[in-house]
């Protein structure tokens, strides 16, 4: 499985950005794939059309956008690829606008990336490292930063959340006396290869870090998807924009608005289990 910095390798990197719009930001950050020979120039068309068909939910954290569309014949090898703004621009977005900050993904299949996403959810959920993210001066010092996150790690690195609780009830459902009994959360986004993997990252953290990482499972999946598997979950975490495509699905909906912020993750999680 591919590591971050292989997948975005300094090639792929550019800062200092102009844009006039998020069109133009997304279309620089598809032409550096298309320049990798990542994808073809189609692929770039798809990731604003996603967005012009789903709405701005790629903002997944304030200031940045994680640019994305389904696997497709335009993407010839899984890649990344990262462009950092002169000046922030507009996508729309209720509370994470503006945008400076804009990483395309492009994925051959859905599995390929995964350990890639988790590293780059705990450097955006680090505020030391997200920090550095934001102000490398070069592209070789932005990937020094996206290499050193491959090394091993100290306990207790990142974002912390607070201490979960001993009781929870979910859909109706209590927990016996070791903890919640064996269930399912989905994160869900538009294509259920980019921006669902962020969020099932940071939730993933937030239930290591209460003991229940044996109890929940999560899974990342598409809109289409989700609505035939939240009869088997316990609750549905996404943005706002995906929340209302998809509507009643039966199950408890809760709206994330930053998918790198552990805190409110773990905030949304009491609410859902009654914490």
């Amino acid at each position: 499985m591919a590591s971050l910095s292989e997948l975005l390798p300094r090639e792929a990197i550019r800062l200092e950005v102009a844009a006039a719009d998020w069109r133009a930001a997304v279309g620089v950050a598809g032409e550096l794939l298309v320049t990798r020979g990542t994808t073809t120039g189609a692929y770039t068309d798809e990731m604003i059309r996603n967005v012009e068909e789903n709405g701005p939910y790629i903002v997944i954290a304030p200031g940045f956008a994680f640019a994305h569309a389904r696997p497709s014949p335009a993407v010839r090898r899984t890649g990344m690829s990262w462009v950092r703004l002169a000046e922030p621009v507009a996508f729309g977005h209720e509370t994470n606008d503006p945008v400076t900050l804009v990483v395309a993904l492009a994925a051959k299949d859905s599995g390929a990336h995964t350990a890639a996403m988790a590293a780059l959810a705990r450097l955006l959920g680090n505020p030391e490292t997200e920090a550095a993210l934001r102000t490398a001066p070069t592209p070789g010092d932005l990937h020094r930063v996206l290499a050193a996150s491959e090394q091993p790690r100290e306990p207790g690195g990142g974002e912390s959340a607070p201490a979960g609780g001993q009781s929870a009830r979910a859909s109706g459902q209590s927990a016996g006396a070791s903890g919640p009994a064996v269930q399912k959360i989905l994160t869900v986004c538009g294509n259920g290869v980019g921006t669902s993997l962020f969020l099932k990252n940071t939730l993933e953290r937030v239930l290591g870090s209460w003991g229940w990482d044996q109890h929940i499972t999560v899974e990342a999946t598409d809109t289409i998807s989700a609505k035939g598997k939240a009869s088997e979950a316990a609750a549905v975490l996404t943005s706002r924009e995906i929340a209302a495509t998809l509507g009643d699905v039966g199950v408890p909906v809760k709206v994330v608005e930053d998918f790198t912020s552990a805190r409110e993750v773990d905030a949304v999680l009491r609410d859902t289990y009654d914490v």
